[in-house]
């Protein structure tokens, strides 16, 4: 029997220590409700469990993003919803205009309500807005630039790279030109028979050095001469010499009429043709451009066309047009009518392969079934799977165009919780200048119809970009559950490997709280042994 050492007391109590640690980390999972407390509880379970922690957090985020992106296509498309309704509308005041009972007058009050609706397509263009990021200026659309041409789009289906093309031959506008660089003489006989009255006319038109169609007119001279045979002998009569325009008559600049008044001045004349042009839909130069004066038509291309219809070739001469620019019948002669068409751009691209002048590969990703067709000054370039690029050319424009077609611009929504895991969302401009009806003007000779061909294209350029729209929110929808989805299967495995069973953490803590009232118990009575001894010395 010993005293200095209690071995039975060593041994419980050292039991009793061990208990009391278990039972400490039993109740520390019963009351955080994980088994996993610290990194010596298991090593491997918690670097696990930390990474797809931090893919749950990621995948929560990446939901939320792809919601805040379904906000961002609702808030454009809602707009666009009103963008749609202005061009119906336009569209709709264009085929009132088209009517025959409209005067000038009804037509400008339809223009008015017209240009105001394009102003406000240009502001909601430039002020739709999500968290200060404006949404239909194109600023969320892919970035291409390129020289002498504007009003660069693409699909999505083109690729990132060069492409390269050259213009041979700028698109024209049908066009006629007034020189009046050599003087000349215009004759006018006018018999009435009936009346028995002969009029004669001379018209002096004078010869420019430097041009001014003003001066033109107000520099000519005209004298007319009557004689009435109507009596027993014939009586002469004469104006005298004038100035300004030598004869009266009328022109039709694509069916609209203006009269002129013989001896109007320069100043009258050329504000009378200005407003023939601007109403029949043509486009003069100004009366000093030293070139001469043109009337152009107002579009360009093969479907350009210019009629200017005179009461006369004589007064066409007078008014300074060159008999040689005048239309002839079957017979040969010169009829009063001039007809003009423009002229289509023509271009080639550089595809894949071809080499310049010198030999040396051109850089472009044009492929080799790549076509394109033109609109006046509009060119539009398609190939397979979708590839469609359209651009504005600058006017008169000829020679190499470099477009550089990037992928920078587009909204980049993070759509996964790791890097890359992105969706690319474009949404193209929505302005009046891009749907190419920035000129709409039914104040024009055809101009109404124009406006019903440019508003039709408009139209399905906006359904265009709002189907866009849709394809993103419908997938953007289905992303969203697909992250949640993915985001609660890797909850529950993580909590199959970070989260206490309870039932089980409560058998064992049942088991070690017995265990610790037992070694207290047997603790006690094995520090009763030493006592014993005293027996021995009694």
């Amino acid at each position: 029997m010993r005293i200095n050492n209690n071995m039975s007391a060593v041994i419980t109590n050292n039991q009793l220590l061990g208990t009391e640690s278990s039972l400490s980390d039993v109740m520390e999972k019963l009351s955080s409700g994980f088994s996993i407390n610290h990194a010596s509880d298991d090593p491997s379970g918690i670097a696990i469990a930390g990474k797809m922690q931090a893919q749950i957090d990621g995948l929560n985020q990446a939901s939320t993003n792809g919601s805040d992106g379904i906000s961002v296509l609702q808030t454009a498309e809602g707009a666009l919803n009103e963008v749609t309704d202005m061009i119906q509308r336009m569209r709709e005041l264009s085929v009132q205009a088209a009517n025959g009972t409209n005067s000038d007058s009804e037509r400008e009050a339809i223009q008015k309500e017209i240009e105001s609706l394009l102003d406000e397509i240009d502001r909601v263009a430039a002020t739709t807005e999500f968290n200060t990021i404006t949404l239909l200026d194109g600023s969320l659309d892919c970035r291409t630039y390129g020289n002498d041409v504007t009003r660069i789009a693409t699909s999505n289906d083109v690729p990132s790279g060069i492409y390269q093309l050259k213009i041979t031959q700028a698109a024209l506008r049908a066009k006629t030109t007034i020189n009046a660089t050599t003087a000349g003489t215009v004759v006018e006989n006018f018999d009435n028979t009936f009346k028995k009255i002969e009029t004669t006319t001379t018209v002096n038109v004078p010869g420019l050095t430097a041009f001014n169609y003003k001066d033109f007119i107000d520099q000519t001279t005209w004298e007319t001469v009557t004689r009435d045979y109507s009596g027993a002998t014939t009586v002469t009569t004469s104006t005298g010499t004038k100035n300004g325009l030598g004869l009266s008559g009328s022109i039709a600049i694509n069916g609209y009429p203006m009269e002129f008044a013989q001896g109007s001045s320069g100043e009258m004349v050329y504000g009378q043709l200005r407003m023939a042009c601007e109403k029949g839909g043509a486009v003069i130069s100004d009366f000093d451009d030293p070139d001469g004066l043109s009337i152009s038509s107002y579009k360009y291309g093969d479907n350009a066309e210019l009629e200017i219809d005179f009461s006369s070739v004589e007064f066409a001469k007078a008014l300074g047009f060159d008999e040689n620019v005048l239309a002839k019948d079957e017979g040969g002669n010169t009829i009063p009518k001039f007809l003009g068409t423009g002229t289509d751009a023509k271009m080639t691209l550089f595809k894949k392969g071809d080499v310049d002048d010198t030999g040396k590969l051109i850089d472009t990703e044009f492929g080799k079934q790549a076509t394109y067709k033109t609109e006046g000054r509009r060119v539009i370039i398609t190939d397979t799977k979708g590839f469609e690029m359209s651009f504005f050319a600058d006017d008169g424009y000829t020679g190499n165009v470099t477009l550089n077609v990037t992928d920078i611009g587009s909204m980049a929504l993070q759509v996964g919780a790791n890097e890359g895991q992105q969706m690319k969302v474009r949404i193209a401009a929505v302005t009046t200048q891009f749907m190419y009806i920035d000129d709409v003007d039914v104040t024009r000779a055809k101009g109404p119809e124009d406006a019903m061909d440019a508003l039709g294209d408009a139209l399905s350029y906006v359904t265009a970009v709002r189907s866009q729209l849709g394809a993103y929110e419908n997938r953007l929808d289905h992303t969203t559950k697909s992250l949640d989805a993915t985001a609660e299967n890797m909850t529950s495995a993580i909590s199959r490997i970070e989260d206490a069973d309870m039932a089980t953490t409560m058998v064992e803590y049942t088991k070690l709280n017995v265990l610790e009232q037992a070694g207290v118990s047997a603790l006690a009575q094995a520090n009763e042994l030493p006592q014993l001894a005293l027996q021995l010395l009694q």
